[in-house]
């Protein structure tokens, strides 16, 4: 099976946990022994002057095309415009694709297309894959279905693409009811779970992992972009009420200046550290040496990082979005609990105080494999080429 997989949330020297779960979710399936695989990951790109930003023209130097983590990677450039609200995203990456892929067509017949995020990619993959006669496949994540499948510039364009796909995927139940709340179509959506390397997340010796990181007394983790939906002020308004309690905030994003800022209002400043970007490999230290993780998204699809938290044995508080209900299925996991500082306080005091055992938590997670994630494609996708 030949498989072209086209994603714009793909990791790249410059944004290495940039989407790192479709790398990995590519990792397996390019491993499968049936399987031959290539990655076309472009990189939108404001029209000049704006391009010349020092972020835009980190972006504008990445290669073209290179082997990444051993796969064979195409970086193409579209541009994005701003200010049009991401109307016209997905037919600039159509016309800029077409060149690209009759070129990777001289050589790789590919049979199907994986798109592994819906906007742009999913209305660029049905355009590309009627052009090119063969199968499309789009999953949905989170915000792809959250703000582009409602949002008024692109809500048309994310059902259109999802009428017309052969196969959908979605990261949660929960999701796929967001998606059939959008008119796509339910016959043709599969739950396709993450996964969770669960030898590199695994419990570690509490206390010294809380030595080696300069943590003294109860320690909650905070993992996700430093972004309004991801409610880290409400986590911080939390942990203000629990006295002794350190906050460690792995992720960064335009809301540091507001966060820091709130920090020091509440007199929080020795015990919440905001740690920037985290490199994923560095992640497992921290969910190991915390008492709990604390998320309070307004959505999600299904979090990496309350898979990865409960693999290490730490316990989960997180709100009542996406598919939470899926993964904290009992108190060992922790807790669901409402969007507010004062449910946050309390489900988080209730954990340290009455901590559940480190092997009754990460039995939560032993479910979530990348070789189920892997077999579960690969049956979705072989299904797709089968009817075509």
């Amino acid at each position: 099976m030949r498989v072209l997989t086209l994603s714009t949330l793909f990791p790249d020297a410059t944004r290495p946990n940039f989407g790192i779960f479709v790398e990995r979710q590519t990792l397996g399936l390019a491993a499968h022994p049936d399987v031959d695989l290539r990655v076309v990951a472009p990189v939108g790109l404001p029209p000049w002057p704006l391009a010349r930003h020092p972020h835009y023209r980190a972006l504008g130097r990445l290669p073209l095309r290179e082997t990444w983590h051993g796969l064979d990677v195409r970086r193409p450039r579209f541009t994005a415009l701003p200010g049009t609200a991401g109307r016209f995203h997905a037919a600039a990456l159509a016309r800029a694709l077409r060149p690209v892929l009759d070129r990777v067509r001289d050589d790789f017949a590919f049979d199907v297309i994986d798109a592994s995020f819906f906007f742009p990619d999913g209305p660029a993959a049905v355009a590309l894959g009627a052009r090119y006669g063969v199968p499309v496949s789009i999953k949905a994540r989170g915000a792809d279905i959250h703000h582009w499948g409602r949002a008024r510039a692109t809500a048309c364009q994310v059902a259109a693409a999802g009428q017309r796909a052969d196969g959908l995927l979605a990261v949660s139940a929960a999701m796929r009811d967001d998606m059939l709340a959008l008119g796509l179509p339910a016959a043709r959506i599969r739950v396709h779970h993450t996964g969770v390397d669960l030898d590199r997340f695994a419990p570690a010796a509490r206390s010294r992992a809380k030595r080696e990181l300069g943590v003294t007394g109860p320690l909650i983790v905070s993992v996700g972009a430093l972004i309004p939906r991801k409610g880290h002020d409400i986590v911080i308004a939390a942990v203000a009420d629990l006295p002794g309690v350190t906050l460690a905030i792995a992720g960064e994003g335009p809301e540091r200046a507001r966060l820091t800022q709130l920090i020091a209002a509440r007199g929080l400043a020795d015990r919440v550290r905001l740690l920037g970007s985290v490199a994923h490999a560095d992640l497992p230290r921290w969910l190991a040496a915390a008492d709990a993780t604390a998320l309070a998204s307004s959505s999600e699809g299904l979090a990496n990082a309350w898979i990865e938290s409960l693999a290490c044995g730490t316990p989960i508080v997180i709100a009542h979005a996406g598919g939470a209900r899926e993964v904290v299925t009992d108190p060992a996991a922790g807790r669901v609990v409402a969007r507010t500082p004062t449910a946050f306080a309390a489900a988080l005091q209730s954990l340290l105080a009455d901590p559940p055992a480190r092997g009754d938590t990460r039995r939560h997670a032993e479910r979530f494999t990348w070789a189920a994630n892997t077999a579960a494609l690969y049956d979705h996708l072989s299904g797709l080429i089968a009817r075509r």
